[in-house]
């Protein structure tokens, strides 16, 4: 009874509604706290920067309140250098005053790496070490030496280059193999078709060098593929170590390969061989050094 009696007390009444009263206020005055310190509903909308340089993002007053910072830089010869090629957020994004944008650049250097010590090592074994290092072969040089396929000298720009010199990455190096004592010759490869860094791989790989190389109608080497080489390929067709191949290619666009061999009077075996096992040409060569 006196419970009852208590809460229809106008005093505790009147200090109920002021308590919940206050808890609004204070809930109202909290939220427009949060908005007023979180911009809530202000944002900015990120721009596409690719292709624009630090120096123009750092004077370009529409991107005032960001915050640019580069994490990462590649080399690029096709690309200008110092220009934006990735950011993160993405172009569109809505984002928040002073937010930070991450940036990769093109490098306006290119990227070195030390060059390895390839004495001794076979052919393989050199090219294996010269792509891990993102290094290529520019060409083979042989020179009379018992010690068939090993490089003996390692060279670059005409020059020797010592291991550990500080090199660009991508350069190409000539290597100086041993002729050794063998007389026998190496079987002109099956080509025909082929990408040119495939067919690059496959000379180099055969102790051989690529010579002319002519892309017709300006092709661009990712669409191009090889429709003749000379020497042309036959099962009685030699060459010595060192030796060049000049490669043709043209678009692969309405290229058939297929018919292309039947012209070049090519078995069903040959066929195969070339568009099915591309181990088969190196295991003839193994066989052979």
């Amino acid at each position: 009874m006196n419970f009852f009696r208590l809460l229809i007390n106008k005093k505790v009444i009147k200090n109920l509604l002021f308590a919940i009263a206050l808890t609004v206020v204070i809930i109202f005055i909290t939220f427009k706290f949060l908005n007023v310190f979180t911009h809530h509903g202000d944002f900015i909308i990120v721009d596409d920067y690719s292709g624009m340089t630090i120096e123009e993002l750092e004077t370009n007053d529409s991107i005032d309140g960001l915050r640019f910072f580069i994490i990462d830089s590649v080399y690029d010869v096709t690309k200008e250098k110092g220009t934006v090629i990735v950011q993160d957020p993405l172009a569109g994004s809505k984002v928040k005053e002073n937010r930070k944008i991450y940036l990769t650049v093109i490098a306006k250097l290119p990227e070195q790496v030390s060059m390895p010590d390839l004495h001794d090592l076979t052919l393989r074994q050199a090219i294996a070490m010269l792509e891990t290092y993102g290094l290529q072969v520019d060409s083979l040089e042989y020179v009379p030496d018992i010690a068939q396929n090993a490089v003996l000298k390692q060279k670059f720009e005409g020059e020797i280059i010592e291991a550990e010199t500080m090199i660009e990455k991508g350069s190409g190096i000539t290597l100086i193999l041993g002729h050794g004592l063998s007389k026998k010759k190496i079987p002109v490869p099956i080509l025909l078709g082929k990408k040119p860094s495939e067919v690059n791989r496959i000379i180099t790989k055969a102790s051989l060098n690529v010579g002319i190389e002519i892309f017709e109608d300006d092709v661009d080497t990712s669409h191009a593929v090889l429709y003749k080489q000379k020497p042309a390929f036959s099962p009685d067709s030699y060459l010595n170590l060192g030796e060049s191949i000049d490669l043709w290619y043209r678009s692969d666009e309405d290229f058939n390969l297929e018919k292309l061999l039947k012209e070049y009077q090519l078995d069903s075996l040959m066929i195969d061989s070339l568009l099915y096992d591309t181990i088969y040409m190196e295991t003839e060569i193994d066989t052979i050094l």
